[in-house]
């Protein structure tokens, strides 16, 4: 079980926050499905247009919790693709990323091309084509420039909208009456039903937001906010916006109208509102193509680095954009406007997206069967597996409803996905899915891949703020040697002192050390070395530190070279044992060991430490990690004389060691702070930054 310590695929920088994930999400859903659809849904619907919207969102949300689980889990470029690929292998994975991107193209020509019904309001013989594309080309420039740039424009864009269709809900509440309530189950089930299955696109792009979630600051937080915020919102300016239609414009005129939203507007407040309301209608229309082309042109990204597509989709640029996809998608997208009816082909391709969920909620269960330790996502479903079989079928009812044509559109898209795997890309393939790892018979042809992949995603992810790190490393003992040592030797000396902490004897530890190195369970790189193990009736993870400047000779089989025996002499090993019962905890303090020592400051550090102190100060980043020495002279002075429990600091600050005249001792509240006392403190980075503050001439 080897961490991926050498990570060289050039990745997406992660320039997006709550508040962009949250405005991507939300721009991708408040389009056709609001200032379009309402009019066309309520020739089936009527009175009960409302409570189609409410049953719509039913099946979307299995698939929700799903793809929150594995975009925390992999957030990686490509979103659905990638799942499916890790998940199922690469024909799945081919299907799921071709099919899906080219809907998510359909959807953003459809938007651009969806502007014309409200522009036509005020300019009835003006051509939509020649502005749909300039608008598309337009997006795609500013795309080009970064995520950053697109996501900035998504907040504006967004924040308006939000603004008028606020003004929109304002204004016409008061005009819902109580007797309309009554009326929401009018129709028949079947037909609210095949309502609900229409207008089930209007929250589809929700869900976009997982291709980007590479470029995400803080996925596990990010994208689970970001995308229940989004959630509710669209929940409520679609119940609420059809309540306010169905009561202030009579439902003949409701029924058919391209434009219900600026109906409905000048119906209340007269012709200004519905110019304002009309302007919402077009932003939003911009913002989904925006999002649309920043989410479609990560498919081909991910899809070439998987060997998928040829190799030039991986290119980045300068503000880490991938160029060639980016190209690619706006001109499909310009060619689908130029030549054709992109508002029915979206249409159709929603029913492909409503497979793509089914399969997704599919993938959470084989992923969660295959027992990958490393599989640690920061959201799980909740009610599982019975939430995601509830997503495999739901979809399959409402394509079901969508009739023979959906069917055969995604069938097609099926094919087409199908043939692409077997004429190109499975001679270039060696990945399987994540369901090999369920099917023990199969042996040798699952992905042994899969698992140092996404433990290199836990490294790049890095520690929650639940994680003991720097309380493990504080307390770890430190075995410094000055001639050149067996591996061997040293890990009998690091077994006597993990021993006293488990049932397990000290012969046992070492046996237990020493045959995962022969095994390949050791990762070994750069001088470095992190033997490693889960034990039983051990209460919290403990380390012991191994510096060696002359070398510790060791022999191990090396899983990146086919596990061919070599030999090497490191100057760093480290031993971390942890509970059983946290075992993606255990490869998530792994990676943050991975991650530092690959840092070009360590080495010299490590190299340089004068005592155990500094040995251990340096697993520990600047920001977390603070070491002062008390001095009469210097800010540290009212520190002299002083018990630790008299000192004030940050609650979530804790002095973790005192060094004191070449001994290490155990901090209590009753310590006294003498002359030359050196204190290394640990704590968020908040708490760090004040007592740098306060200390600063010391420091």
């Amino acid at each position: 079980m080897s961490l991926m310590l050498d990570f060289k695929i050039k990745r997406l920088r992660k320039e997006l926050k709550l508040l962009d994930v949250y405005v991507i999400a939300t721009g991708t859903t408040l389009s056709a499905g609001f200032f379009l659809l309402p009019g066309l849904a309520a020739g089936q619907a009527g009175n009960s247009l409302p409570l189609a919207y409410l049953l719509a969102v039913v099946p979307l949300i299995p698939a929700t919790f799903s793809i929150i689980e594995l975009a925390t889990a992999m957030p990686r470029a490509g979103g659905v693709y990638y799942f499916l690929d890790r998940t199922m292998g690469p024909l799945v994975g081919t299907v799921g990323g071709i099919g899906t991107w080219l809907a998510l193209i359909f959807k953003v020509a459809f938007a651009l091309i969806g502007m014309g019904a409200y522009l036509n309001l005020f300019f009835p013989s003006f051509q939509i084509l020649p502005i749909a594309i300039s608008l598309a080309a337009t997006l795609g420039i500013i795309s080009f420039f970064g995520s950053k740039k697109s996501g900035g424009l998504q907040v504006i864009l967004v924040i308006f909208l939000l603004a008028l269709l606020g003004f929109f809900i304002f204004s016409g509440v008061p005009e819902i009456s109580l007797s309309s309530f009554s009326h929401l189950f009018d129709s028949e089930f079947s037909s609210l039903l095949s309502t609900a299955g229409l207008v089930y696109i209007s929250y589809v792009g929700i869900t976009n937001i997982a291709s980007l979630s590479e470029e995400i600051e803080n996925p596990e937080k990010n994208i689970p906010f970001g995308i229940f915020l989004s959630l509710g919102t669209a929940i409520i300016i679609y119940f609420v916006g059809t309540m306010i239609m169905v009561n202030v414009i009579p439902m003949n005129e409701l029924i058919g109208n391209l434009t219900p939203v600026a109906t409905a507007a000048n119906s209340i407040l007269g012709r200004v509102s519905m110019i304002l309301l009309s302007i919402a209608a077009i932003i939003s229309f911009i913002s989904v193509a925006n999002a649309g082309i920043m989410s479609a042109s990560r498919y081909p990204l991910a899809m070439g680095r998987d060997h998928i597509l040829p190799k030039i989709f991986r290119k980045l640029n300068h503000w880490g954009t991938p160029v060639i996809s980016l190209i690619l998608t706006v001109s499909v997208i310009v060619l689908i406007i130029s030549f054709l009816n992109p508002i029915k082909i979206a249409k159709l391709a929603s029913a492909f997206q409503l497979l793509m969920f089914g399969l997704v909620c599919f993938a959470v269960i084989i992923i969660r069967e295959s027992r990958i330790e490393s599989y640690d996502p920061g959201f799980k479903s909740p009610l599982y597996p019975w939430m995601q079989i509830a997503g495999i079928i739901l979809p399959l009812i409402f394509i079901a409803e969508m009739g023979w044509l959906s069917i055969i559109f995604s069938t097609g898209l099926v094919v087409a996905g199908v043939v692409w795997y077997f004429t190109y890309a499975k001679k270039r393939v060696v990945r399987t899915g994540a369901i090999y790892h369920i099917f023990e018979r199969l042996g040798r042809q699952r992905y042994g891949g899969l698992e140092s992949e996404m433990r290199g995603i836990l490294k790049e992810k890095g520690l929650r703020d639940s994680d003991p790190f720097d309380e493990i490393v504080t307390r770890s003992h430190v075995i410094d040697l000055n001639e050149r040592t067996e591996f061997e030797d040293v890990v009998k000396t690091a077994s006597a002192w993990i021993s006293q902490f488990v049932m397990h004897t000290a012969e046992e530890i070492q046996k237990q050390f020493l045959e995962g190195t022969r095994m390949g369970a050791t990762p070994v790189t750069h001088g470095i070395a992190l033997p490693h193990l889960r034990l039983s009736g051990l209460q919290q993870a403990e380390m012991v530190l191994v510096r060696a400047i002359n070398g510790v000779h060791m022999k191990f089989k090396n899983p990146l070279t086919d596990f061919d025996e070599e030999e090497q002499d490191v100057s760093a090993i480290f031993f971390l044992v942890s509970p059983e019962k946290d075992p993606t905890q255990h490869l998530r303090i792994l990676a943050q060991i991975a991650g530092r020592v690959e840092e070009e400051s360590f080495a010299e550090e490590w190299k340089t430490a004068k005592d155990d102190q500094e040995i251990k100060e340096t697993l520990l980043h600047e920001d977390r990690c603070l070491s002062i020495v008390v001095d009469g002279s210097t800010n540290t002075a009212p520190l002299l004389n002083k018990q630790l429990k008299e000192i004030t600091i940050p609650d979530d600050c804790l002095v973790a060691m005192i060094r004191r005249s070449g001994q290490t001792l155990i901090p209590k509240g009753s310590t006294v702070l003498m002359e030359g006392d050196r204190l290394t403190i640990i704590g968020n980075p908040k708490g760090m930054s004040e007592l740098k503050k306060q200390y600063s001439e010391s420091s």
